[in-house]
């Protein structure tokens, strides 16, 4: 037997199951126009004022400081926190009447963080899984050695409101963990720790006892679907391009360094890594980690209820609930994810990946159009904007409007986180008009309270 310091059973099982999808796709309701998918989860609550929908006639007391700024495209304006995104407007649909509707959502992280992982809101009949969970059951992977659906890092407060929900467990999504940044990271278990790959393909006694631990695997009615799971756990083990695809410090200088040494400008070149490598559904959920450099920043995701535009951190007397980050526009802040995002895009754009890969860049809410008392911003459902590009999404465009202040959508049409995961599913060919049944025979519609957003197609 293998000693467990070196390859745990639960591990290779954990690491197997996640790579398969055993059931084939069903018949697509539209032309496919994505083979992956990329999201870019900011969590927090991104300040849409403050980027992607400047308000320059706002009232000063509540206006935000940074100057707004022309893109690569004739009437398309962004503020200057976004400048190195600016000149990839050209591939860019700014929806900026995003909206969630649904009570007792809006003043949650968790809850919100589900709803962008699920496409569905919390607390229904069933548990939804994520939609990388449902691709990865409906089309499965197109690439053998790897996961279908990875999240990358999968470390943030969170990473427990990814859900799996009614599906099998090799659905379930994986977690590269760590800090990719840093020269020794490694994805856990992707190595044979010192075995020879033909010395791990003899260890027949690891193979045969791969179902304990599976839930469910004793009442399988298809002996291949576990068979299956076994091949491609030594798959991923052995074949050298499962560690080629996490190899960050393969990658040209240059290339690591046009989207940023941090934490969050490697995350996303990783998520490029694994699109080229075949994975079918990537979910990039990362913030800057704690750093000398970095004082009072223990965890900086977008939640500036306090002094939001503080050159450093911000904590402030008698706040508490912002504090934890630095201000939106420093470096670990909007800083390092304009310069990972327009690194990504052009990147991805320039490699042809961009032509069968739906890039999404969300957040679960906006933030208030009015400073507060602690000269901050809170939570706010009313209006916000997400940024969509490739496998045919029109670049140059902008969808939707809102106020003068960006507090509420001016434009007939809204969207929903709903219709955000419709538009994946549509985007992919998935019919969501065909349901997923659960253990107990129950069907389920992903996607049942959405509409597929038009402009993007």
């Amino acid at each position: 037997m293998l000693h467990s310091s070196l390859l745990s059973r639960r591990s290779f099982i954990s690491l197997g199951a996640a790579g398969l999808a055993a059931l084939p796709a069903l018949a697509a309701g539209k032309r496919a126009a994505a083979k992956s998918v990329l999201v870019i989860f900011e969590q927090g609550g991104v300040s849409h004022m403050d980027t992607f929908d400047p308000k320059p006639e706002a009232p000063a007391e509540h206006r935000t400081p940074f100057k707004t700024i022309d893109t690569n495209v004739p009437g398309i304006r962004f503020t200057e926190l976004l400048t190195k995104t600016a000149s990839h407007a050209d591939k860019l649909t700014i929806v900026r009447c995003m909206t969630q509707p649904k009570p007792g959502i809006g003043n949650s992280h968790p809850k919100g963080s589900q709803y962008i992982f699920s496409g569905e809101s919390p607390g229904g009949a069933e548990e939804m899984p994520d939609i990388g969970s449902v691709v990865s059951h409906r089309l499965g992977s197109s690439a053998r050695n790897l996961p279908p659906y990875i999240m990358v890092p999968g470390t943030s407060e969170q990473q427990d409101n990814t859900r799996l929900g009614f599906l099998p467990p090799q659905h379930r999504v994986f977690k590269t963990g760590g800090k990719p940044h840093e020269p020794t990271w490694t994805v856990p278990n992707l190595a044979l720790a010192g075995i020879a790959p033909e010395r791990f393909k003899d260890r027949a006694d690891l193979l045969s006892n791969l179902d304990v631990g599976i839930p469910g695997a004793g009442q399988a009615k298809d002996s291949r679907i576990l068979m299956s799971v076994r091949e491609q756990a030594e798959d991923m083990l052995t074949n050298p391009a499962t560690r080629k695809a996490f190899d960050l410090q393969a990658e040209p200088i240059r290339v690591r360094e046009s989207y940023g040494l941090g934490h969050r400008g490697q995350c996303y070149l990783l998520g490029r890594k694994l699109i080229e490598s075949g994975v079918r559904f990537v979910t990039i959920d990362c913030r800057e980690p704690p750093a000398p450099q970095y004082p009072g920043g223990g965890n900086m995701n977008w939640d500036h209820h306090d002094h939001i535009y503080s050159p450093k951190d911000t904590s402030i007397k008698g706040g508490g609930a912002g504090a934890g980050r630095w201000g939106i526009q420093t470096w670990p802040m909007m800083g390092s994810t304009d310069q990972a995002f327009a690194a990504l895009i052009g990147d991805m754009h320039q490699r042809g990946l961009l032509e069968e890969t739906l890039v999404c860049f969300v957040t679960e809410f906006g933030r208030t159009p009015r400073i507060n008392d602690r000269k901050g911003r809170d939570h706010w459902t009313h209006a916000f904007s997400f940024a969509f590009a490739g496998a045919g999404v029109p670049g140059g465009q902008i969808v939707g409007t809102t106020d003068s202040e960006g507090g509420y959508i001016t434009s007939p049409k809204a969207y929903t986180i709903e219709d955000y995961a419709v538009t994946i599913y549509e985007k992919l060919g998935i019919d969501t008009s065909k349901p997923i049944h659960t253990p107990a025979g129950r069907p389920v519609y992903p996607g049942k309270d959405g509409h597929a957003i038009p402009e993007l197609f």
